[in-house]
């Protein structure tokens, strides 16, 4: 389930704390995990949890807490769009919707062609910039009108060909 290369990789991690707290190399050993897998499953979890000595469980809370882990495969392009009341106030209800009918897709959903999952998000800390996007946990998009969401749903497309 876990190669060599990927344990060695854990291992530059909890190598960053003491012994006795290795587990707080959790977020970086599921990060690894999804970056060489594309999601983290289940089976994953239990790996990380038994190599840092914890509950499944625990491992489990991490995962499903956080929006940057993807639970079950996603497209290639992940677009989480955030709902927090800030972000609502500022229609990103409407780009939520925006975005999924320009996709042909629900809210959760990846497209037939394995390119896009669209998502709703937790704060992303830019409530002045609502609605705000984010794109595979990484590139931060403001200001998303519905225009802007069409320019980057075609310039994603343009990557992809």
């Amino acid at each position: 389930m876990i190669s060599e290369a990927t344990k060695q990789r854990f291992d530059r991690e909890v190598a960053k704390y003491p012994d006795e707290q290795k587990q707080s190399a959790v977020m970086a050993c599921l990060s690894i995990v999804q970056q060489e897998q594309g999601f983290v499953s289940a089976e994953s979890e239990r790996a990380i949890a038994d190599y840092l000595g914890m509950a499944p469980m625990a491992v489990h809370e991490v995962t499903s807490f956080y929006n940057m882990y993807n639970q079950q495969p996603v497209g290639k392009f992940k677009i989480n769009v955030c709902t927090n009341l800030p972000c609502q106030l500022r229609n990103g209800q409407g780009a939520l919707m925006h975005l999924v009918k320009t996709l042909g897709i629900e809210v959760g959903e990846t497209t037939a062609d394995g390119v896009f999952t669209v998502q709703p998000g937790e704060c992303m800390g830019a409530c002045a910039d609502a609605p705000v996007l984010l794109v595979n946990d990484r590139n931060m998009c403001s200001y998303m009108s519905n225009d802007k969401i069409d320019q980057l749903v075609a310039g994603l497309r343009s990557v992809e060909e």
